[in-house]
Order: C-alpha cells, then sequence, then structure tokens
C-alpha cells in the first residue's frame, strides 16, 4: 500500500493540480502535497489490516489512485487557505457577544470601509490647503454634536482611551477613585492595573457598596490631579449602597479645582428613544453634566467599530492628542470610515434605530421574536421529523459585552431537543458548519434566539439545524 503512494512531484502533475498552483501559488499546493502524504502514510501504517484490504476496524482503505489523491489535495488546499477569521451566526441572544466580535457593523458602515479600503485615501490630508491634516478631524466635529463636548479624540479601544488619559494629566501624581468603582472589564483589564501602567498613584476612597462625598474630600492632597468616576458597566451593586452622583463630584471638582473623569464604558449615544438600553447613562448627559473628560467604546451599545473615544475639555483633549503613546494607539482609515459612518446615523435618532443592528436587536419588540421564532420552530418540526422535538419558550436575551447587567430583554426560544443524539454533538456540529452557527445549551436542549439573528439568518439557521443533523445531506424535507 506505501509503495502505491505517488511521488511529490508526480502528484503535483495530476490532473487540475497545475491549475490548482497557478492560482494560490506553488509553495502552498507543494507543502499541502508533502504534509497530506506524509498523514497518509502514517494512516495506513496504524490502521491496515493484515490481509491490506481494509483497516482493522472494518473501513476500506483510502483511494490511491492520481485522480482521488488530486481530489485531497485540492481539499486540503482549501483548508490550509481558508480564512481563520469568519463569519458566524449568532443565535445565542448575546446581542454584544465580545467572543463573537460585539457590535455587527451598519450597512452605511461597511459601505465606508470598503470605499476607502483598496484605495489612497485624505486619512492626514487636509484637500483644502494641500497640508497635512489630523486623521482625528475626520469625526471630531461629528462626535462633538453628538456629545455636547468642546472636543475628541478617536484611539484604538476604551481601555487605551482610559490608559492615554490617565497617562496625559496625572502620570506621577494622584488619581482618586472609588472603592466600587475599580471595576474588571473582560481579558483581565482592571482599572488599578491600567492606573499603574500610566505612571498615576491610586487612591481608594470609601467602601465597595457605599462611597460618599467626604471621602473624597478628605483623600484630596498636593499631589491629587484628579477624579475618576467609573461606570460599573458589567455588574451592579444592589442594597445597602451609596455613591456620589457625577454632578456631586463635578461641583467638588470645580471648588477644588481638579478635572473629574468619566469612564463610561459603554458609549450610549441613542439617548432615551432607543428602547432595550435601560437606565444605561449617557454620553451627553455625562458632558452635560460637567465631567471634564468622558471615555467610552465604539463597538459596545454605539453599535460602530471598535473603538476608544475621549470626548471633553479642550485643552485635556489636546493634552491627550499630544502625548505620545497617542500615536501607538491610534485607529486606522478602515475604523475611522466605520466609525465616522455610524456617527452619521446618529444625526437622526430614528434613523440610528432601524439603521444600526446593535440598536435595532435591543429595541425588537417581543411580539415579532415571536412570531420569527414560531416560523424558524416550524421549519425545524417538518424537515427534522421525529429526529428532534422542536418547540418555543419564554426566554430572556442579554446585551453582553460588558454592558446592561441585569436586564433581561424579553425573547421567544426555539428549543430543539435531538432525539437520539447528543445535544453537545448536535451544539458542536453546529459550530463546525459553514457557516458556523452558535447556539446555547440548557440540559438537553439547544436554543435559538432569533433576536441576534441578522436578516436572511433565520433561513440560513434552519438549513444549518438540519445538516448537522445529517451532515450528508439527506434530510427529512417531508
Amino acid at each position: 500500500m506505501l509503495r502505491q503512494i505517488p511521488a511529490v512531484h508526480r502528484l503535483l502533475e495530476a490532473p487540475g493540480i497545475p491549475a490548482l498552483r497557478e492560482r494560490v501559488g506553488h509553495a502552498v499546493v507543494k507543502e499541502s502535497a508533502e504534509e497530506m502524504l506524509a498523514s497518509l502514510r502514517d494512516e495506513i501504517r496504524a490502521t491496515a489490516a493484515a490481509d491490506g484490504a481494509a483497516t482493522r476496524d472494518g473501513r476500506p482503505l483510502p483511494d490511491l489512485s492520481l485522480e482521488a489523491l488530486a481530489r485531497r489535495l485540492e481539499e486540503a488546499v482549501a483548508r490550509r487557505l481558508a480564512p481563520r477569521l469568519r463569519p458566524v451566526i449568532n443565535a445565542t441572544g448575546v446581542v454584544l457577544h465580545t467572543n463573537l466580535g460585539r457590535a455587527p457593523l451598519s450597512a452605511a458602515a461597511i459601505r465606508a470601509m470598503v470605499e476607502v479600503a483598496g484605495r489612497y485615501s485624505n486619512l492626514e490630508m487636509d484637500l483644502a490647503t494641500g497640508e497635512r491634516g489630523s486623521r482625528h478631524s475626520l469625526v471630531d466635529d461629528l462626535l462633538r454634536k453628538l456629545t455636547g463636548a468642546e472636543a475628541a479624540m478617536v484611539v484604538n479601544n476604551n481601555a487605551a482611551a482610559v490608559l492615554l488619559a490617565l497617562s496625559a494629566l496625572a502620570a506621577g501624581r494622584q488619581v482618586i477613585v472609588s472603592r466600587g468603582e475599580l471595576v474588571e472589564i473582560g481579558g483581565s483589564f482592571r482599572i488599578p492595573e491600567v492606573m499603574a501602567q500610566s505612571g498615576a498613584g491610586l487612591v481608594e476612597v470609601g467602601t465597595t457598596n457605599k462611597t460618599r462625598a467626604a471621602d473624597y474630600r478628605r483623600a484630596v492632597g498636593p499631589d491629587t490631579a484628579l477624579f475618576l468616576k467609573v461606570h460599573t458597566s458589567n455588574y451592579r451593586i444592589i442594597g445597602f449602597t451609596e455613591e456620589v452622583p457625577l454632578t456631586e463630584l463635578v461641583a467638588m471638582g470645580r471648588e477644588l479645582g481638579l478635572p473629574v473623569m468619566y469612564d463610561l464604558g459603554s458609549g450610549v449615544l441613542a439617548g432615551r428613544f432607543a428602547a432595550g438600553l435601560g437606565d444605561e447613562p449617557n454620553v451627553r448627559e455625562a458632558v452635560a453634566a460637567g465631567a471634564d473628560l468622558v471615555t467610552f467604546s465604539g463597538d459596545k451599545l454605539l453599535g460602530g467599530p471598535q473603538a476608544g473615544i475621549i470626548a471633553g475639555r479642550g485643552d485635556l483633549v489636546e493634552l491627550c492628542r499630544r502625548h505620545p503613546l497617542a500615536r501607538a494607539l491610534r485607529i486606522d482609515k478602515l475604523t475611522l470610515a466605520a466609525l465616522e459612518a455610524t456617527l452619521k446615523l446618529y444625526l437622526d435618532g430614528a434613523l440610528a434605530l432601524r439603521e444600526v443592528p446593535v440598536l435595532r436587536m435591543l429595541a425588537t419588540p417581543p411580539e415579532e421574536l415571536a412570531r420569527r421564532a414560531e416560523h424558524l420552530a416550524a421549519v425545524l418540526r417538518r424537515r427534522l421529523g421525529g429526529r428532534a422535538r422542536v418547540t418555543c419558550q419564554p426566554g430572556a436575551s442579554r446585551s453582553g459585552g460588558g454592558s446592561l447587567p441585569g436586564l433581561d430583554l424579553p425573547t421567544t426560544l426555539v428549543s430543539v431537543e435531538p432525539q437520539g443524539l447528543s445535544v453537545d454533538l448536535l451544539a458542536g456540529a453546529l459550530r463546525l458548519g459553514d457557516p458556523p452557527v452558535l447556539a446555547r445549551i440548557a440540559g438537553d436542549h439547544l436554543l435559538l434566539d432569533p433576536r441576534t439573528l441578522l436578516p436572511g439568518e433565520d433561513e440560513a439557521v434552519a438549513e444549518a439545524v438540519v445538516r448537522a443533523f445529517d451532515p450528508q445531506g439527506h434530510s427529512a424535507r417531508g
């Protein structure tokens, strides 16, 4: 059997392979051929039965004809060149799923990225004067209009925004923070560690559940640079609690000549016109309350690309712009294009609610979700027959992405209880499908939430579930 395996150079001349080499490159095909043939030899050595006609578990040995090996090589090359970063279908009901890339972009943002991706652009060119410009000027006016701030700039995420602001305003000095606001966001982003990296000294005041204005005032000293307020966007402390409202902290800062920085995190620009946002603080309201600097994310409740936005007093934003870290943390032209297009949607609240996917998902009425769930369940019952018990049940979606903690969004879930198949195997087959589908598991049930399905994905999910039950395509279409 081993002697029947052709040499690499012979396989590279098999029908169809020269064209494949021309299309993807000789080196890729040759390396794939070497790995495939080596794997084939190992397979034969490990599994061939004594009679050389079958494997030890009774399966036939692989076809070693040149044509069959050429097909295997084409498949191996396709796997090697398949994108590592792939679109997936999110049927979990977690709107801002960090592991799935958080906010899906609007059609306008996608168009804007495509338009500048393959061409030169005026990223840092003032077309009116022909002189060098600033990339921050591309969105500065939009951010000022939408937030009410004097100035704004953008870096690559909110952690970077916090790091840059603290480095520019408080390095070598002290920053006063409530103990109840020393948060950790996903990926071990901890406020104390970021502050240490910035060179600022942390001064903790109050207790985990109670911090009063007097605690801040007592902690002020000659080395105090600013007050930092952090929105606990991924958890809530309830019960016997007390915190200093932003307006009160701002008033104290004015009295003592200390700026107030507010790490808002989740980045709500939508205002009260958007359902599903609960009592999440709004960026514009934070600026209006007097916060000297506000930092927030672009890819959370704003619904744009990953970015960290600093908005506030012009002199403080300018200090951030001129800091050496600003260049290391700056964003690229694709992010700026997507962010600009997203921000323009917010110039009209109704347009943003309709076009920004995150806002649309959060605001989807429960009756619409129930209708979509019933339709999906009916399709699956018809296609799967007795292979699964498919029902609809009430449930809750989540915002995710470290925002709106504890806020349950009513939804209707499609429950698939496979018969004769492990629910873990079913979920695994969905993840490995094309496209991959991510769902929830509860006991022996696979749960699909229509809230996070984009337009057109309801049908794709039904097809994916059927394929997962029968990957060979012999589905019960009844």
